[in-house]
């Protein structure tokens, strides 16, 4: 079985769409081992985020996640990567499939309701970066 993180953004949690998330991640088949409401601190956020520093999206994603709370979760299922990548949908709605996360519910390229990782390697760290392993299921 293979991990991934997904967070659910601002955004989610704004327009109260964190069941229907959460319902889209169980039909899909995966499993939520590890699950988080948190308010992120500034300090945590641009850690997390710090591959992208300097990009000129970078201060608008840091003020966009300190909006309020997120919800951060480990999901498993069998190539659970690319399967989250995929119910996510692009990064941008616009060009999303129908019948994922962002074709629905997504305004914009910067308010995209969900955050994945993007490799297994990816994965690790930012699971670790969240969960230590007592809180893994």
């Amino acid at each position: 079985m293979e991990r991934t993180l997904a967070i659910l953004k601002p955004d989610c949690q704004q327009k109260k769409l964190t069941g229907k998330v959460i319902d889209a991640i169980l039909a899909a088949g995966f499993n939520i081992i590890g699950l988080k409401m948190l308010v992120l601190k500034r300090e945590q956020v641009e850690a997390f985020y710090e591959v992208h520093r300097g990009k000129p999206f970078y201060v608008r994603l840091i003020d966009f996640m300190l909006e309020g709370p997120v919800l951060v979760a480990v999901l498993e299922k069998n190539d659970a990567v690319q399967a989250w990548r995929k119910l996510m949908g692009c990064t941008n709605p616009a060009d999303a499939e129908t019948g994922t996360i962002r074709h629905a519910w997504a305004e914009t390229v910067s308010r995209n309701i969900v955050h994945g990782s993007d490799a297994v390697e990816t994965a690790e760290k930012e699971i670790t970066f969240f969960f230590s392993k007592s809180e893994l299921l």
